[in-house]
């Protein structure tokens, strides 16, 4: 077996099996120093922070939660917990005031009410939706963290300036979640 080494005066030197142990040994020393040096030389790809805004979020009427996580390179929103999850008629609260009758039978638990969010130079969240379930209505928001416990929501109609901005307060202790089948195993 032949190993090339690199000498002192940069020219390769070929070095035999029977070479000396010594020059062996450094010939592995110094395949360890290039490809250590070639990994300093190209470190892997740091990872991106994770958003501050990721992360379950009171509403502002205290009434209800949202879980806001990543959705391949856009942020979205889930419901994931409601003070009062039950409709007065006993079954899960359901999403009787869409415009689509189709849809009027899901639950509020675990519906989708933010979508599409894109990062923007200032570090907020903007161009994405946000839906009401207490008027079925779909809005423009644009979502910023003010600090690691408040996260601004602003919705809005195509125009920025004539929205409405609410704050909402980020879960300090895990929430009950609120599913389809802890509902269905409470009746």
């Amino acid at each position: 077996m032949l190993i090339k080494v690199l000498n002192t005066q940069m020219t390769y030197k070929t070095l035999s099996v029977k070479a000396p142990l010594r020059w062996r040994n450094a010939a592995m020393l110094c395949t360890a120093v290039t490809l250590a040096c070639a990994a300093l030389a190209h470190p892997a790809q740091a990872q991106k922070p994770i958003p501050p805004e990721i992360g379950v979020w009171i509403d502002d009427t205290g009434q209800g939660a949202v879980e806001i996580k990543k959705c391949g390179q856009t942020l979205c929103g889930y419901v994931s917990w409601l003070q009062d999850p039950m409709s007065k008629r006993g079954g899960p609260k359901r999403d009787i005031y869409n415009p689509d009758p189709k849809n009027r039978e899901n639950t509020i638990c675990g519906l989708q009410v933010i979508g599409r969010l894109v990062p923007m130079a200032d570090g907020s969240w903007d161009n994405g939706w946000i839906y009401d379930p207490k008027v079925g209505q779909s809005f423009d928001v644009a979502i910023r963290s003010l600090s690691p416990r408040k996260l601004e929501v602003h919705g809005y109609e195509s125009i920025k300036i004539l929205g409405k901005t609410f704050q909402w307060t980020r879960a300090t202790e895990p929430l009950p979640t609120c599913s389809v089948d802890d509902q269905a195993a409470s009746q």
